[in-house]
């Protein structure tokens, strides 16, 4: 993507920041022409809609997958994007699923530039307090889909992407802490970002930086089983210093467009946080109401 250089004493934005802002329609979108593989889309409240259709506003060609009961769910999602899209099915713990969606893609597409990895599952048992008791079973099943799928997927998907690069984003809570009730969800994060930066680490010889967006509380269908989230979302503003909005994915979904832009073409191995600063504040300020603060969504 080349930038236009101004001649001195100009002023002006230069692409792809001046599209976004609506400044300069002759240049490029941030993600003009790019094909795009985005998981995890249920409801349109959900962190992956908003990224879809961010994606599809910066000039992006995108497929979604789902599978199961949620497929219809999808499908009527897929339908409120922009530009409606096609639901490919992809259990991400099935390895016959991702590989006919790299077939699908490879038909369809011929390449890919980016995955946004939104997967995530614990069973109840692993969840609520039970930590002490959650038996292997849930654990592995908690991993496996919420951490080693990111890895499983990347590499049925490398053949589409190693010859021209590319951004692969997923999306996390942050997992340096034990959350109240957040259990062995909190340690399949702590491996998906793991797996994150060894992917990084041996996708980087092919241009493919991987990267993840650790975002605050967002009050989607799959946020609302888990046990104890709305405390925790209800007091994320007190601490962060830019406030936050639990019902408004949109900063998070941009930084997971720049993220697959190359703008980003520097940035691999990146705990990205998108969380009004709460990650950054050892306890909330006295008094503290904070300046941008807003009223949850529903």
């Amino acid at each position: 993507m080349v930038l236009r250089a101004l001649a001195p004493g100009a002023s002006g934005l230069c692409s792809p920041v001046a599209s976004m802002l609506g400044t300069d329609k002759e240049e490029d979108m941030l993600l003009e022409a790019k094909k795009l593989l985005i998981t995890g889309v249920l409801t349109p409240e959900s962190i992956a809609f908003a990224a879809a259709r961010v994606a599809q506003e910066q000039g992006a060609e995108i497929v979604l997958t789902s599978f199961g009961r949620a497929m219809g769910l999808t499908e009527k999602s897929a339908n409120r994007l922009p530009t409606p899209v096609d639901v490919l099915e992809m259990d991400a713990n099935d390895t016959e699923q991702i590989s006919a969606v790299a077939a699908d893609l490879t038909e369809r597409w011929g390449r890919l530039d980016g995955l946004l990895h939104a997967i995530a599952f614990a069973p109840q048992d692993a969840l609520g307090g039970n930590f002490l008791n959650t038996p292997w079973d849930s654990v592995a099943t908690a991993v496996r889909t919420s951490a080693y799928s990111l890895k499983a997927i990347a590499v049925a998907l490398l053949p589409l992407m190693k010859e021209h690069g590319g951004g692969i984003v997923s999306v996390d809570f942050d997992a340096r802490f034990a959350w109240p009730l957040y259990d062995w969800m909190g340690v399949a994060k702590a491996g998906l970002e793991a797996v994150t930066r060894y992917l990084a680490r041996d996708l980087g010889r092919h241009h493919i930086r991987v990267n993840c967006v650790s975002a605050g509380p967002i009050r989607t269908v799959a946020a609302k089983g888990i046990p104890g989230f709305e405390t925790i979302a209800d007091a994320w503003s007190d601490r962060a210093p830019l406030g936050w909005d639990s019902g408004d994915p949109m900063p998070v979904a941009r930084t997971i467009s720049f993220l697959m832009s190359d703008w980003a073409s520097g940035i691999t191995g990146e705990i990205v946080h998108v969380d009004g600063g709460y990650h950054a504040m050892g306890a909330a300020s006295p008094g503290s109401g904070s300046p941008g603060t807003a009223s949850p969504g529903a």
